[in-house]
Parts: structure tokens; sequence; C-alpha cells
């Protein structure tokens, strides 16, 4: 017999796209894709049950498939249609415990994936300069998406204590980005102008959307020679980008504003539905983050097809050309740059260890 894989989340194309691949795998013999609503897009050959994971409906459907793999992809932080924050909280927080629970009294569960983010570490601006899977983040997340990523984490935790025997990998990924990536921050990007936080220029990472799938079937199966698909592990592309070189290369002019100034065009831009501009995605403007990659390297074995960059690259060809050409952006900003600074100004802004300057 093969393996019995289930699937939360396959209404957004993220776990859509899984649920499509993973069934292709000679080890798994069936697929059970779950979600509160029917997806509008196919599940290949796997069985579609609409559950909601926020009510206990769900241990019986894994008592009845006997599913021995649970892939959790319902945490995220974009709503699915009209949905609200509140649901996406509660599909985040209460549908995980629900699950949790679920598994734990299910002799069938051996192996458990869960999508996380890099957002449990925050943004702030005395924050190292590269965060390992074990620095603790030098102030924990107030609110939004982080401190749902962080309450999820720790549910995890608690369920790996009790059920040892279970194989837990908790996959921490960087921003996620690629031609159908729906996330707060590529709806950022998608702005015709962007707002950023006048003296910072934060460092980015991005993982493509191909990689995300391809780290999940990894962590889904047996751990390969040498390697261990347990634990928690960091997911990026290699290198990192200002957020000033991710606008050239959009061809976006960019409106910079004084902290206050931008925590109020968020608010503006929630209330026009253009996105989700919460305050953490302000902080990650301001501070940015960057994750080391060594324990995704060296003991998931697993090294992504596209860097930070190319990521960037693929995901700006899905966007069409920006305001202003990203050349002549570029050519803009160098000569600015090369201007003598004007006698009497003051000493710019000081930048966190996350705001550095590099070359282009």
């Amino acid at each position: 017999m093969g393996k019995v894989v289930l699937v939360t989340g396959v209404a957004r194309q993220l776990g859509g796209r899984f649920v499509r691949r993973i069934q292709r795998d000679p080890q798994v013999d069936r697929v059970i894709a779950v979600d509160a609503v029917a997806p509008e897009h196919h599940l290949g050959g796997a069985d579609f049950i609409q559950a909601d994971i926020r009510q206990p409906g769900i241990a019986r459907v894994l008592a009845e498939t006997a599913a021995d793999t649970v892939v959790h992809l319902d945490v995220t932080a974009m709503a699915l249609g009209s949905g609200s924050r509140t649901t996406v909280k509660e599909t985040n927080v209460i549908g995980t415990m629900q699950l949790l629970g679920a598994c734990q009294k299910s002799p069938n569960v051996k192996r458990l994936v869960v999508k996380s983010s890099t957002n449990v570490y925050g943004s702030a601006p005395r924050d190292p300069a590269v965060f390992t899977e074990t620095t603790p983040p030098k102030s924990l997340p107030s609110g939004g998406f982080a401190k749902d990523t962080v309450e999820v984490e720790g549910y995890v935790r608690g369920f790996a204590r009790r059920r040892p025997d279970v194989a837990v990998c908790v996959l921490r990924f960087a921003n996620i980005l690629g031609p159908t990536t729906d996330t707060p921050l590529a709806s950022y990007f998608a702005l015709p102008v962007l707002p950023t936080v006048f003296g910072y220029d934060p460092r980015l990472q991005f993982v493509h959307e191909d990689d995300v799938i391809e780290v999940l079937r990894i962590a889904s199966h047996e751990p390969a020679r040498g390697t261990l698909n347990s634990g928690t592990f960091n997911i990026a592309g290699d290198g990192v980008l200002l957020l000033s070189q991710c606008s050239r290369r959009l061809g976006r002019p960019t409106v910079p504003l004084l902290l206050p100034a931008v925590t109020w065009a968020g608010s503006l831009v929630r209330t026009l539905g253009m996105t989700d501009f919460s305050p953490e995605q302000i902080r990650l403007l301001t501070h940015g983050r960057v994750v080391s990659t060594v324990q995704m390297r060296e003991t998931l074995g697993f090294r992504p097809k596209y860097t930070t960059a190319e990521t960037f690259a693929d995901f700006a060809r899905s966007q069409g050309p920006g305001l202003v050409p990203p050349e002549a952006v570029a050519g803009a900003v160098d000569r600015l740059a090369a201007l003598p600074p004007l006698a009497g100004a003051g000493r710019p802004p000081t930048q966190s260890a996350n705001s550095t300057q590099s070359a282009n």
C-alpha cells in the first residue's frame, strides 16, 4: 500500500498545485484534498472533501480516510474570496488546534508537514543581520498573520511532544512570489506607486512558488539517505534584494514617507481594498528580514531552483510593464546618487542591520 496524504487549504492556488503534484509521486496511493469551500481549479485525481478544519468533523475525515501523512497548508495571511481577517485568524489558529487534535487521536498519522512563515521572527530595528531557526525574535509579533504563525508553531511543538512517534516538519517560508502568488507583499508590489519608509531600504528574501511545491513534496516523504525531514527549517532562495532594487526592476516609482505617513497610507489603501498594508508589513518594509538557509540545504537536503533575484524577476515578468521603464528608474536613481550633498544637510536616519545599502 502506498501513502495516503491529506492536504488542507486546497481551495487556494498553492494548495491546488501541491495536490496535483504530490499525486504523481509513485509512493503516493491516494490524496485527500480538504477545504471549507470547493476549489475553482481542478485537483487531478484527488478526492475532495468539503470540510472546515475549525470544526471537530475534521477528526472523522482523518479517521475515515486513514491518512498517514498530513500536509497543513491552510495557514495563510490572505482571506479567500469575501472572507475577513477574523475568519483567517480562526482558520489559522482554531483550525490548526482542531487538526492537531484529530492527528493526535489517529493511530495512522506518521508524518505532519506544516506551512509556516519567517514572519515568526518579526521585524525590529535591533534584529540580527541573519536569523537562524533557533534565533529568538527581539520582540514577538503583536498581531496579524505573524502572531498567528507564532501561535500555530506553539501548538505544533505541543503536538510533537505528545506524539513523538510522528515525524513533524515545520517549513518557515520567506516571502512567496511567483506568477500566480496571492500574498500581501505581491499585492503591495502590484501598486502603481510604492509607498516606502523614508530613510530605510530593507533587505528582502523571496522563495519561488515552484520551490515551495517541491520542498513540500520532499518533506512529505521519508527522508533521503543522509538527510532528515523533521524539525523546523527556513526556506528561502539564495541572496537578498533591497526594496529599492525591487522597485527599479518592476519599473514602479516609490514615494518615501515618514513612518506616521506610511501608517496612514496603509490605512488608506486597506480602506480602498487595494492591498493588505498591515502593521507587520510596514515593519517588514522598514527593517526587512533575512534568514539562514544552512539547515534547509545540509539537513533537509533541499536546494531551491530559483534565487531571490530570479524569483523576483519571474514575478516581475508576470506583472507587465510599470509606469516607468526600469532602465529609466535606475538611471534617475544613479544620477541622483551622483549629486553632491546639500550644504548643511543633516546625516541620514540611522538604519538597522536589516536596512543596509548594497550595490544593485
